[in-house]
C-alpha cells in the first residue's frame, strides 16, 4: 500500500528536528521503518550512523523484522533498533569506568533491588518496600542525586526514603551493580557532565528516531537532547492522546518542551486511521476532545461508517463476565473459520477484573492468554542459572552469589553466610572474595567449608573458561557439575520439574545461539541477558485465544471485536485518580481502549457490583455520557433495549457451547 501524502513528508523530511504527530492506527511504525530505508539507500546515511529507539522490546524486534524485509543484511550493518535501556547499556559497557563500574558490571533485577531496599529500611512488608522502590525509581527518572531528594523532601517518609536511596546506591557501587533506571540515568550524566564522550556519540549517531516520544521521562528526554545536540537531527514520534504512563514517570510536558528546545522543529499530523471504523473513530475523538490539547487532530477513517458501539447494562460482575463470553462464544459460531478467538479481546481498567472472565471462559471452554503473565525470565529455575552467569561475569555481585551458592543446596546455611558476610563487612570485599579467604574459612565447619571450597573451585574454572570458550558448552558443563537437572526432577511433582527443565534448556540453546550469533562471550552475553525478553509468550504468540488485558497493557495492540468491561464511576475512572486530579490521564486511557477495536466495540457496566464484601451500585462511566449517543447502542438501561437475564445467559451460552462442540467434532 502506497504512503499518504502526511507519511511520504514525515519520511522524506531530513531538514531538522521533526515530530510526526501520529494517531492511534496511523501507521506510525511504518514511516519510521520507511524512513530508515530512505535514509539508508536513498538519503547518504550510514547504518552505524542511525538508531531508532522503542519502548519494548517487541517493538524493537518488530522494527528490525520489518526493515529486514526492505533492506539485505549489508543496508542494516550496524544500525541500532533497541529500547532506551538497551542503547543505555550499550553506551555504559563502553563508557563503565568513567561511571566508576568495571565493564562485567552487573544488572540488578526487580527482585533483586526490592530486597536491597527492603534490607535497608528494615521491612519485610512488600507494599512498603514497592513504594519506596517506586519512589526512588521517579527521582532517578527525574535525574535527582540523594541529596537532591533528601533537600526537597516533603514530609518525613520521603527523608527516610530519600536516605535510603543514598544507602540503595552506595551498595549497587559496592556490588558493581545498576539498576534498570541507571542504564538511562548513568549515560545521560556521563554525556552531561563529560564533552568529551558527548561529541564521541554525538560523532557516531548521527541521525536518531524516538518511538512513543509521549511516554519517555525526564531522563529519556535529556539523553535523546544529549545525542541529537543543538541541531536535532532526529524525528520523534508521539501522539499526547495515548499519554498514559504518568504513574511510572512518563512526562508529557516533552512534547511541549520539544517545541521551546528546538524552535525550528517541524510538526507532521498522521489523522488517517487504517484500524477503525468511522463509527468508532468518532467516539474516541469526542471523548478526547474534553481534555485540552496539545496538538489538535481529528482522526478519520475510509473503512466504512462501522455497526453502532454497544453499551452494556449488566446484572453483576458474574453477570457481565457470562454476558461477554456468551457474545464471543457466538461471533465465532456465526464467523466460523473465518473468526479466530485470537480475533476477541477483553480488556479491564484493573487486573483484579480478570477473575471473573476466567472463570467464564473456563466454564464455556474457551482458550484465553492473559496479557503480563510471569515473564520467562521471572521464572526461578531461570534466576538461578541467571544467578551463575551473573557470578561468572561479575564476583562483586554479592545477590547473584548468595542465589548461586544456595540452589541446588549443598550444605550451606545461615550460619556459614553470616560467617562470611561479617567477614566480607570487616573487609570491605564481596561475599565471593571472602569465600575465597583461608582466614574466613577457618571459622567454618567442616562439611560447609568443603562445599564451599568446591563450590568455588568451580566457580574459578568457570570464569577461567568463559572469556574464551562457547557459552553454552560452558553452561551445559556447569548444570551437569552442580546437578541441576536432578535438583529440578526430584523436587516437583509430574511434569512440572520437566517443564522447568527444559525452560534452563531453551536458555541455555538461546545463550550459545545469541553468542554465535553477535560473536560475544559468556561474560558479554550476561549483560544483554537482563535486558532480553524475546522469550516471554514464545508459545503463547501462536496460541488462538481470547487475549484478556489491562488497558495499560493493550496500547499498540489492535483487535477486529474489543469489549471494554467495567466502564463504571469508581472505577473507570478510577477513583483515586479522580480524587488525585487526574481524569484527564484516565480518558486517554478510555480513548486508548476505543482505539484498539478494528470492526466491533462494546462497552459494559455493572447495575450493582460487590466490593469489599458489600454490593455497591455504581453510575455509567461518565466517559460514556461524552460520546456521540446517536452512535450508541444501548442495552440492559432504562429507555434502552434489554438484555438477557443471567440465568438466560448460561443457558444460551450452555447451548452455544454445545453447537460449537458439535460442529468442532463434525470437522474433526
Amino acid at each position: 500500500m502506497k504512503l499518504n501524502p502526511q507519511q511520504q513528508q514525515a519520511v522524506h523530511y531530513l531538514g531538522g528536528p521533526l515530530f510526526v504527530l501520529a494517531g492511534a492506527g496511523s501507521g506510525k511504525t511504518r514511516v519510521i521503518t520507511e524512513k530508515i530505508a530512505y535514509m539508508i539507500t536513498q538519503a547518504g546515511y550510514l547504518p552505524h550512523t542511525v538508531a531508532a529507539i522503542t519502548f519494548t522490546n517487541k517493538a524493537a524486534k518488530e522494527m528490525q523484522e520489518r526493515i529486514g524485509r526492505m533492506l539485505n543484511k549489508k543496508q542494516t550493518r550496524g544500525l541500532t533498533v533497541c529500547t532506551f535501556h538497551s542503547l543505555g547499556m550499550k553506551m555504559l559497557r563502553e563508557d563503565a569506568e568513567y561511571a566508576g563500574l568495571k565493564k562485567n558490571f552487573s544488572i540488578l533485577d526487580a527482585a533483586d533491588s526490592a530486597k536491597i531496599i527492603g534490607e535497608i529500611v528494615q521491612t519485610a512488608g512488600r507494599e512498603q518496600i514497592f513504594h519506596a522502590r517506586h519512589q526512588i525509581s521517579l527521582w532517578k527518572n527525574d535525574l535527582k542525586t540523594p541529596d537532591q531528594a533528601l533537600s526537597e523532601a516533603q514530609n518525613d517518609w520521603e527523608r527516610q526514603t530519600a536516605l535510603a536511596y543514598a544507602a540503595y546506591q552506595t551498595t549497587l557501587q559496592h556490588y558493581q551493580a545498576v539498576d534498570f533506571d541507571d542504564l538511562i540515568r548513568l549515560p545521560t550524566l556521563l554525556l552531561r557532565d563529560n564533552s568529551a564522550l558527548r561529541h564521541k556519540w554525538q560523532l557516531r549517531l548521527r541521525y536518531l528516531l524516538v518511538d512513543e516520544c509521549q511516554d519517555t521521562n525526564t531522563c529519556q528526554y535529556a539523553l535523546m537532547r544529549l545525542l541529537t545536540g543543538a541541531e536535532g537531527m532526529f524525528t520523534a514520534v508521539g501522539d499526547d492522546d495515548q499519554s498514559i504512563y504518568a504513574w511510572r514517570g512518563a512526562n508529557m510536558e516533552n512534547l511541549r518542551l520539544l517545541q521551546t528546545d528546538y524552535p525550528q522543529l517541524k510538526i507532521i499530523k498522521l489523522e488517517q486511521n487504517y484500524r477503525s471504523t468511522a463509527r468508532i473513530l468518532k467516539i474516541a475523538n469526542q471523548v478526547i476532545q474534553n481534555n485540552p490539547k496539545l496538538f489538535p487532530k481529528t482522526l478519520w477513517s475510509q473503512l466504512g461508517q462501522g455497526e453502532p458501539v454497544k453499551v452494556v447494562a449488566c446484572q453483576s460482575e458474574q453477570h457481565e463476565a457470562e454476558w461477554v463470553v456468551s457474545q464471543i462464544v457466538k461471533q465465532k459460531l456465526v464467523g466460523g473459520d473465518k473468526t479466530a478467538y485470537a480475533d476477541f479481546a477483553i480488556l479491564y481498567r484493573g487486573n483484579h477484573q480478570a477473575r471473573a472472565f476466567e472463570e467464564a471462559l473456563r466454564a464455556a471452554r474457551v482458550p484465553y492468554r492473559i496479557s503480563g503473565g510471569q515473564s520467562f525470565f521471572d521464572k526461578a529455575e531461570i534466576k538461578d542459572v541467571l544467578a551463575y552467569i551473573r557470578l561468572i561475569a561479575n564476583p562483586e555481585d554479592d545477590p547473584a552469589f548468595l542465589r548461586a551458592v544456595t540452589t541446588p543446596k549443598r550444605g550451606i546455611g545461615d550460619t556459614t553466610l553470616g560467617k562470611l558476610n561479617d567477614y566480607a563487612k570487616r573487609c570491605g570485599c564481596s561475599l565471593f572474595e571472602a569465600a575465597r579467604s583461608m582466614k574466613a574459612l577457618e571459622d567454618i565447619g567442616g562439611k560447609s567449608r568443603d562445599s564451599l571450597i568446591q563450590f568455588m573451585h568451580l566457580m574459578q574454572h568457570c570464569r577461567q573458561r568463559a572469556p574464551h570458550d562457547a557459552a553454552d558448552g560452558i553452561m551445559q558443563d556447569l548444570l551437569t557439575e552442580i546437578g541441576y537437572e536432578a535438583h529440578l526432577l526430584n523436587g516437583e511433582e509430574g511434569k512440572a520439574g520437566e517443564i522447568k527443565w527444559r525452560n534452563v534448556q531453551d536458555l541455555c540453546d538461546w545463550i550459545g545461539r545469541k553468542s554465535r550469533e553477535d560473536g560475544k562471550t559468556l561474560l558479554e552475553t550476561a549483560q544483554t541477558l537482563a535486558l532480553m525478553t524475546l522469550l516471554e509468550g514464545r508459545d503463547d504468540e501462536e496460541t488462538d485465544a481470547v487475549k484478556m488485558s489491562t488497558l495499560h497493557a493493550s496500547k499498540g495492540l489492535e483487535y477486529p471485536f474489543v469489549f471494554l468491561v467495567g466502564c463504571e464511576e469508581g472505577l473507570f475512572p478510577h477513583a483515586d485518580s479522580v480524587e488525585a486530579g487526574n481524569l484527564e490521564e484516565e480518558r486517554r486511557l478510555m480513548y486508548v481502549g476505543i482505539t484498539r477495536a478494528k470492526r466491533q466495540l462494546t462497552l459494559t457496566h455493572c447495575i450493582k457490583r460487590k466490593r469489599a464484601g458489600s454490593w455497591q451500585f455504581p453510575e455509567p462511566s461518565r466517559f460514556i455520557d461524552e460520546m456521540p449517543q446517536e452512535d450508541l447502542k444501548i442495552l440492559g438501561r432504562k429507555g434502552g433495549e434489554p438484555v438477557v437475564s443471567k440465568e438466560e445467559g448460561k443457558s444460551r451460552l450452555s447451548e452455544m457451547r454445545a453447537l460449537l462442540a458439535a460442529k468442532k467434532q463434525a470437522e474433526g
